[in-house]
């Protein structure tokens, strides 16, 4: 009987129960053939599970599976015909080699047959109508679809894929909830094509970049839950794919490289070298993603040696001079990361240039937020004597003192920070009091973040040990106030040795005593006198020889 093409269910199967009435009288490949008639058996109960899904029959996934298998079982047909005579017209290499073809094409069948039960689209949609269940609808549908048919469905859907992600970041978060992440991962791995790699890329770093900024902790879970995988398959992009291509896996891995583990396995991989590779050469877009990367994987210390073996500080010192306003940054940042505890790096950092291509990014950043970076680099280049010398005379005093008033919380702490490093003398104390920087500070010990008020505290530790800077400290008016509020032991988290030594700094001045007592310092220094925080005692004990001595006695 002639199943009509028009019904494409009863089509397919009729074509397969033909071919496995045709199977038992095949004479030639019969191994082969018993194969084919397992993947038939298969493939003929999960004709039958999909057709109780309500949307199977009008479904477009399910009608060019449909549409595909009938292809397959039509030309199976023709060489099962073939295979049953005693000669083989095509010779036997060929004909097995179609045998094997369509064997091939069969365990694809099955494989998408079994996606398209267990993913859903089938069912009957939810009757909401919201734009949220439509969206998961959709991205339901395309995920399927990325994992069955052919290479150009494929292709097409990760287009469509694309569309939905950079539609709304909302959509990213659905797609994730709906699968997105492990079924890009394998088509990542298994695809051959450049330009399918660079889109499934381009979709993950979507993934990544919105999981990066997301509270949602989901999407971050399942991009680590994917690790070795996904890793191995950016690098191998990072090495060799096309620059978008590159810039996008140096996106994904902006994030994935943020955790200790996967930042060894970079690495160990060669990561760190492709990277460079790309800062030097790459696309102005790629070299500020790749350097973004290899500022997150210079903050671990087990790593930094492999950056000194690959050259990496004339490198980047390069794309600090030369790159794009975020290359520049990034490139200061990996700097900072590399050189946090390490002298030998300071100097190395210092004779290749670093000072000067500091200069020349702090002069051009087009806003102050951009200096947090650059600030952080001065700060640790001036915990080397040698080198804050050199920044002192290069004008970083003035550079630093202008922007503790800025509007900016995280540019005025570590200008705050840089300051206690720079006050390596009584001449760059002095240098930094005459400059402006103590009513600033003083100002920053009453702001609201605890590591706020700690830096300034700290920075004025070192400054009031200069005479001149404790004349411009004591006419602050808030000054001697803001130091002692600074003890109250309520103020947790911060250092209490700094706003001690401050106070200490200042305790043989009979108005300064006398301030102080008023403020409340004789109450808190008792208090951490008790928890030994250090100077307390010592500063306690000098209130009470004060006493004795009649200084705040008044006639």
């Amino acid at each position: 009987m002639q199943i009509p093409e028009n019904d494409p269910l009863n089509h397919a199967n009729h074509l397969l129960e033909v071919l496995l009435d045709a199977i038992p009288r095949i004479h030639n490949f019969k191994g082969k053939w018993s194969l084919i008639r397992a993947k038939l058996a298969d493939l003929k109960s999960q004709l039958a599970d999909l057709a109780d899904f309500p949307l199977f029959p009008t479904h477009t996934l399910s009608l060019d599976l449909l549409h595909s298998l009938s292809h397959t079982l039509s030309a199976a047909l023709s060489l099962s015909t073939t295979c049953q005579g005693p000669a083989l017209p095509d010779g036997k290499l060929r004909t097995q080699n179609d045998v094997d073809s369509v064997s091939a094409r069969l365990d694809r069948h099955v494989s998408d047959a079994e996606v398209l039960i267990k993913s859903g689209v089938l069912q009957n949609a939810a009757a909401s109508g919201s734009k949220r269940e439509s969206v998961r609808v959709e991205a339901r549908n395309l995920i399927t679809r990325l994992q069955i048919g052919t290479a150009e469905s494929k292709n097409s859907a990760v287009e469509s894929l694309l569309s939905l992600l950079q539609e709304d970041d909302k959509n990213v978060l659905i797609a994730v909830a709906q699968g997105v992440v492990p079924v890009l991962v394998r088509l990542l791995d298994s695809s051959s094509s450049s330009e399918m790699k660079e889109k499934t890329v381009t979709a993950i770093a979507r993934v990544t970049t919105i999981a990066r900024v997301t509270t949602v902790d989901s999407s971050k879970h399942v991009l680590i839950a994917e690790g070795l995988l996904l890793l191995n398959n950016l690098l191998r992009v990072v090495e060799s794919g096309s620059g978008f291509a590159k810039q996008n896996a140096c996106i994904a891995l902006q994030a994935l490289s943020l955790s200790r583990d996967n930042a060894r396995a970079i690495g160990s991989r060669g990561g760190i070298s492709s990277l460079l590779a790309i800062c030097h050469a790459g696309t102005p877009s790629s070299q500020a993603a790749a350097a973004s990367v290899l500022r997150n994987l210079a903050a671990f210390a087990q790593i930094r040696e492999n950056f000194l073996e690959e050259n990496a500080v004339a490198v980047l010192l390069t794309l600090a001079a030369s790159g794009t306003a975020a290359a520049q940054e990034n490139a200061i940042g990996c700097l900072c990361n590399l050189l946090s505890d390490s002298t030998d790096m300071k100097l190395l950092i210092a004779r290749e240039g670093g000072i000067r291509s500091l200069i020349n990014f702090w002069d051009s950043v087009p806003n102050v937020r951009s200096l947090e970076i650059a600030i952080d680099l001065l700060k640790n280049l001036a915990s080397c004597p040698q080198i804050a010398e050199v920044l002192v005379s290069e004008g970083f005093i003035n550079r630093v003192v202008s922007v503790l008033s800025c509007g900016v919380l995280g540019v005025r702490i570590s200008a705050a920070k840089a300051v206690y490093e720079l006050g390596f003398t009584v001449k760059t104390r002095k240098e930094l009091g005459e400059c402006g920087a103590i009513p600033p500070l003083v100002r920053m010990m009453e702001g609201k973040a605890v590591e706020e008020k700690e830096s300034a505290a700290k920075a004025l530790s070192v400054l009031v040990g200069c005479a001149t800077n404790r004349r411009l400290f004591r006419k602050e008016e808030r000054g001697i106030v803001g130091a002692v509020q600074l003890l109250d032991p309520m103020t947790k988290n911060l250092d209490k040795k700094y706003p001690v030594s401050v106070l200490a700094s200042l305790i043989h001045s009979k108005k300064c005593r006398k301030q102080m007592i008023t403020a409340g310092a004789c109450v808190h220094l008792q208090k951490l006198s008790e928890t030994e925080v250090e100077g307390a005692k010592k500063l306690s004990e000098s209130f009470g020889r004060g006493m004795i001595w009649g200084v705040f006695a008044r006639p």
